[in-house]
C-alpha cells in the first residue's frame, strides 16, 4: 500500500514523503496513529500545501534566528558569583543561570538553546555555544567573576 507521511517516522521516511508499506502495517499502525494517510491524488496535493507552508514557516524561524544570533555574535556576558578561599563557585552556574542574566540584558533565548557540556564550577572566560536554530549557531563569551 503507498502512504503519504505526515510526520518523521523511524526507519520508514520523513515527513510528506510517499512510500511502499505493508498494507497491515499501514492498517494497524501508520493509519490509525496518524502517522500517514492513503496515497491518493487529493491527499499528495493536500500534503505538497502543507510543505509549502512548513517550509514558508521554517524558513521566517530561520531569518529571526540569524538576526538574534548576529546580534548575539561576540555578546560578553559578566555573572558575579561568591566563592571559597580556593576560589571555587559554591554550588555552579547552569544554563538557567545564563538564561536570566541574558534575559536581564534584553535578549530572550530559550533554555534548551543554550548549549552548556557541564555546569561552570570555577571562575574564568567560558565560550558558551547558543543554537537558535538547528542550522543556526552563535557563540557568546560569559565570565565569571567573584564578588
Amino acid at each position: 500500500m503507498k502512504v503519504v507521511l505526515r510526520s518523521d517516522v523511524p526507519g520508514i521516511g520523513k515527513i510528506g514523503e510517499v512510500k511502499q508499506v505493508k498494507d497491515g502495517f499501514a492498517r494497524n499502525f501508520l493509519l490509525p496513529q496518524n502517522l500517514a494517510v492513503i496515497a491518493t491524488d487529493h491527499a499528495l496535493k493536500q500534503m505538497e500545501l502543507e510543505q509549502k507552508k512548513r517550509q514558508a514557516r521554517l524558513a521566517q524561524e530561520r531569518k529571526k534566528a540569524e538576526e538574534l544570533a548576529q546580534k548575539l555574535n561576540g555578546f560578553s556576558l559578566t555573572i558575579t558569583v561568591e566563592v571559597n578561599e580556593e576560589e571555587k563557585l559554591y554550588g555552579s552556574l547552569t544554563v538557567q543561570d545564563i538564561q536570566k542574566t541574558l534575559a536581564g540584558e534584553g535578549i530572550d533565548v530559550e533554555k534548551k538553546c543554550i548549549v552548556l557540556e557541564a555546569p561552570l564550577k570555577a571562575l574564568g572566560i567560558y565560550d558558551i555555544d547558543v543554537r537558535l536554530h538547528p542550522e543556526v549557531t552563535s557563540k557568546i563569551k560569559v565570565w565569571v567573576v567573584k564578588k
